[in-house]
Protein backbone atom coordinates (compact mmCIF):
# COMPACT_ATOMS: atom_id res chain seq x y z
CA UNK A 1 0.00 0.00 0.00
CA UNK A 2 1.25 3.44 -0.89
CA UNK A 3 1.79 5.84 2.05
CA UNK A 4 -0.22 8.49 0.22
CA UNK A 5 -3.28 6.23 0.37
CA UNK A 6 -3.00 6.00 4.15
CA UNK A 7 -2.78 9.77 4.59
CA UNK A 8 -5.42 10.72 2.05
CA UNK A 9 -5.12 13.16 -0.78
CA UNK A 10 -5.39 16.89 -0.40
CA UNK A 11 -8.73 16.66 -2.21
CA UNK A 12 -10.35 13.95 -0.13
CA UNK A 13 -8.66 14.65 3.19
CA UNK A 14 -7.82 12.32 6.06
CA UNK A 15 -11.47 11.55 6.87
CA UNK A 16 -12.01 9.96 3.44
CA UNK A 17 -8.83 7.91 3.85
CA UNK A 18 -10.01 6.70 7.26
CA UNK A 19 -13.44 5.80 5.85
CA UNK A 20 -11.75 3.90 3.01
CA UNK A 21 -9.82 1.99 5.69
CA UNK A 22 -13.09 0.95 7.35
CA UNK A 23 -13.57 3.54 10.10
CA UNK A 24 -17.27 4.33 10.68
CA UNK A 25 -17.83 7.94 11.69
CA UNK A 26 -21.61 7.74 11.46
CA UNK A 27 -23.63 10.62 10.09
CA UNK A 28 -23.53 14.25 11.18
CA UNK A 29 -25.71 14.71 14.24
CA UNK A 30 -25.87 11.05 15.22
CA UNK A 31 -24.06 11.72 18.52
CA UNK A 32 -26.63 14.43 19.28
CA UNK A 33 -29.60 12.15 18.59
CA UNK A 34 -30.68 14.05 15.49
CA UNK A 35 -32.09 12.45 12.34
CA UNK A 36 -29.83 11.91 9.35
CA UNK A 37 -32.08 13.68 6.81
CA UNK A 38 -35.08 15.97 6.77
CA UNK A 39 -36.41 18.38 9.41
CA UNK A 40 -34.37 18.41 12.60
CA UNK A 41 -31.18 17.18 10.90
CA UNK A 42 -27.91 19.12 11.03
CA UNK A 43 -27.94 22.04 8.58
CA UNK A 44 -25.49 21.71 5.71
CA UNK A 45 -22.69 24.29 5.34
CA UNK A 46 -24.07 25.73 2.09
CA UNK A 47 -27.39 26.66 3.66
CA UNK A 48 -25.69 28.04 6.73
CA UNK A 49 -23.37 30.25 4.66
CA UNK A 50 -26.30 31.39 2.52
CA UNK A 51 -28.28 32.39 5.61
CA UNK A 52 -25.24 34.19 7.01
CA UNK A 53 -24.78 36.08 3.73
CA UNK A 54 -28.43 37.21 3.76
CA UNK A 55 -28.20 38.33 7.40
CA UNK A 56 -24.92 40.18 6.78
CA UNK A 57 -26.31 41.83 3.63
CA UNK A 58 -29.37 42.97 5.55
CA UNK A 59 -27.15 44.34 8.33
CA UNK A 60 -24.98 46.25 5.85
CA UNK A 61 -28.08 47.63 4.13
CA UNK A 62 -29.50 48.86 7.45
CA UNK A 63 -26.17 50.38 8.51
CA UNK A 64 -25.62 51.96 5.09
CA UNK A 65 -29.05 53.49 4.72
CA UNK A 66 -30.17 54.28 8.26
CA UNK A 67 -27.08 54.81 10.39
CA UNK A 68 -24.15 56.11 8.34
CA UNK A 69 -26.24 57.70 5.54
CA UNK A 70 -24.04 56.29 2.79
CA UNK A 71 -20.73 54.53 2.76
CA UNK A 72 -18.28 55.61 5.42
CA UNK A 73 -15.29 53.79 6.90
CA UNK A 74 -17.40 52.98 9.98
CA UNK A 75 -20.22 51.34 7.99
CA UNK A 76 -18.74 47.86 8.50
CA UNK A 77 -18.53 48.39 12.25
CA UNK A 78 -22.13 49.56 12.40
CA UNK A 79 -23.16 46.59 10.26
CA UNK A 80 -21.51 44.25 12.78
CA UNK A 81 -23.42 45.93 15.60
CA UNK A 82 -26.70 45.63 13.66
CA UNK A 83 -25.92 41.94 12.99
CA UNK A 84 -25.20 41.38 16.69
CA UNK A 85 -28.44 43.03 17.83
CA UNK A 86 -30.53 41.32 15.14
CA UNK A 87 -29.12 37.90 16.03
CA UNK A 88 -29.55 38.44 19.77
CA UNK A 89 -33.16 39.50 19.40
CA UNK A 90 -34.28 36.92 16.85
CA UNK A 91 -32.35 33.77 17.78
CA UNK A 92 -32.96 34.34 21.49
CA UNK A 93 -36.73 34.67 20.99
CA UNK A 94 -37.91 32.80 17.89
CA UNK A 95 -34.84 30.67 17.11
CA UNK A 96 -33.90 32.07 13.71
CA UNK A 97 -32.74 35.20 11.90
CA UNK A 98 -34.30 36.46 8.66
CA UNK A 99 -31.61 34.64 6.65
CA UNK A 100 -32.13 31.40 8.56
CA UNK A 101 -35.88 31.67 7.99
CA UNK A 102 -35.33 32.17 4.26
CA UNK A 103 -33.11 29.07 4.11
CA UNK A 104 -35.46 27.10 6.42
CA UNK A 105 -33.00 26.77 9.31
CA UNK A 106 -33.34 27.27 13.04
CA UNK A 107 -31.09 27.23 16.08
CA UNK A 108 -32.04 24.86 18.89
CA UNK A 109 -30.54 23.98 22.23
CA UNK A 110 -28.96 20.54 22.46
CA UNK A 111 -30.62 19.99 25.85
CA UNK A 112 -34.04 21.62 25.80
CA UNK A 113 -34.78 22.54 22.19
CA UNK A 114 -35.53 26.21 22.86
CA UNK A 115 -32.59 28.61 22.88
CA UNK A 116 -32.42 30.78 25.98
CA UNK A 117 -31.38 34.43 25.62
CA UNK A 118 -28.13 33.69 27.48
CA UNK A 119 -27.17 30.89 25.09
CA UNK A 120 -28.14 33.12 22.19
CA UNK A 121 -25.88 35.87 23.54
CA UNK A 122 -22.90 33.50 23.92
CA UNK A 123 -23.45 32.08 20.45
CA UNK A 124 -23.87 35.48 18.80
CA UNK A 125 -20.86 37.13 20.42
CA UNK A 126 -18.64 34.19 19.45
CA UNK A 127 -20.08 34.22 15.93
CA UNK A 128 -19.22 37.92 15.60
CA UNK A 129 -15.62 37.11 16.54
CA UNK A 130 -15.60 34.87 13.39
CA UNK A 131 -12.76 32.53 14.43
CA UNK A 132 -14.91 30.22 16.62
CA UNK A 133 -17.32 29.80 13.70
CA UNK A 134 -14.46 28.53 11.53
CA UNK A 135 -13.49 25.71 13.92
CA UNK A 136 -15.87 22.78 13.33
CA UNK A 137 -16.33 19.43 15.02
CA UNK A 138 -17.21 16.16 13.28
CA UNK A 139 -20.91 17.00 13.40
CA UNK A 140 -20.29 20.23 11.49
CA UNK A 141 -21.00 22.47 14.48
CA UNK A 142 -18.83 25.52 14.96
CA UNK A 143 -17.08 26.23 18.22
CA UNK A 144 -19.63 28.99 18.86
CA UNK A 145 -22.41 26.37 18.77
CA UNK A 146 -20.49 23.90 20.94
CA UNK A 147 -19.77 26.47 23.66
CA UNK A 148 -23.38 27.72 23.63
CA UNK A 149 -24.64 24.09 23.53
CA UNK A 150 -26.75 24.82 20.45
CA UNK A 151 -27.06 23.29 17.00
CA UNK A 152 -28.32 24.71 13.71
CA UNK A 153 -30.86 22.35 12.16
CA UNK A 154 -33.16 22.23 9.16
CA UNK A 155 -36.66 23.47 9.93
Amino acid sequence: MDNRDAIGSWLSGPRAAAEDAGVDFGYRGEQLGLPQEGPGSIARPGRRLGALAVDWGLSVLIAYSLITDGYRPATGNWALLVFLVMSLLTVGTIGFTPGKRLFRLRVVSVDTGAVSPLRSAVRTVLLCLAVPALVWDRDGRGLHDRLARTVEVRA
